[in-house]
Parts: structure tokens; sequence; C-alpha cells
């Protein structure tokens, strides 16, 4: 077992993956990070040449910002479509579940304010994070999830509680 996952004691024995402190030790090589930094600004300025022939920005951004929503919602269970969303948003009715959609217009809801408060020169920060957080969780099935606030439970997948969650795959362990 990797010294990551450590066994933890909460009424039960659970496992849990504890990140090592910062800095790392040994220090990290820089160095070595400089060619994929270098080919990340270079994919940032064709995405951003590439902005300039788009016929209108704001629609571009406008479609992606929903097509990420329909994306996002999916994962969490979601039966809208993108077509769906642009009825509810024009006060049409969709053709799915309201609560389905109306969840998805908050993932819109969410992206567009912290695009703003960025526009704004609002830094990105935990803040942020978590105004966009009590948004998306406004209404919905995570009304009840302590919406702007940081989870402080241990996360598992399967199960009805870490102790019987699924255990981590192989892959799990490499990282």
């Amino acid at each position: 077992m990797d010294d990551s996952w450590r066994p933890r004691l909460r009424g039960e024995r659970i496992r849990a993956f504890v990140p090592p402190q910062l800095p790392p030790v040994p220090a990290l090589d820089l160095a070595v990070l400089f060619a994929p930094y270098d080919a990340a600004r270079g994919a940032l300025g064709q995405l951003n040449g590439v902005t300039a022939i788009l016929p209108s920005t704001p629609l571009f951004l406008f479609m992606y910002v929903r097509k990420e929503a329909l994306l996002s919602s999916q994962i969490e269970g979601t039966q809208s479509s993108l077509s769906d969303l642009l009825l509810f948003e024009n006060d049409e009715i969709p053709h799915v579940p309201i609560d389905d959609v109306a969840e998805m217009s908050n993932y819109v809801a969410a992206i567009d304010h912290g695009l703003k408060r960025l526009r704004e020169s609002f830094p990105l920060s935990l803040r942020l994070i978590r105004e966009m957080h009590a948004i998306l969780l406004s209404s919905g099935r995570g009304a009840s999830k302590q919406p702007g606030e940081f989870r402080c439970s241990q996360n598992w997948i399967g199960g009805t509680r870490p102790g019987n969650a699924r255990a981590p795959s192989r892959h799990a362990d490499a990282l």
C-alpha cells in the first residue's frame, strides 16, 4: 500500500488518501516543467488566435457555457438536453423534468457569476469558488448539501458509508 493511503478511524476503519505536505521534498525541478509550460502557452496563443476569426465571441461563450453545463449535469444523472435548457431559458416548457433543467440552469448561473466577478478583477479565490458553489446548489438535489461550503466529510464511491465503500482500484494505488 502506498504511503499516501492511510487508515483512518471515524467510528469504523476506512482508508483515506492523505497527500504529502507542501512544499514537496525533494523540491520540484522547475526546469522539467518548462517544456509543458511552454506548450500550454502556445496552445493558449492558438486559442486566442481562433477567437479573432469567430463571427461572435459572446455567442461562442454563450453556447460553450451551456454545453459545459449540459455535460457536467449529465455526470450527475440529469436527463436534459441543450435544447431543453434553451427552452427553459426562454420561458418555454422543456421535454424533461423541470428539476433536471433547473439544475442545469444553476450550472450556467454559477459559471456566469464567476466570469462576471473575474471580469470585475475579483481574484480567483476560495471565496469565489464558494460563491459559485452556492449558486450551483441553490435549488435541486444539492440544496440541502451545504451550498457555498466545502465538504468536511470523507467522500466515497459505492456503499452507504466510507466503511463499506468500494475499495480503490489498482490505478488509484499507482497514483
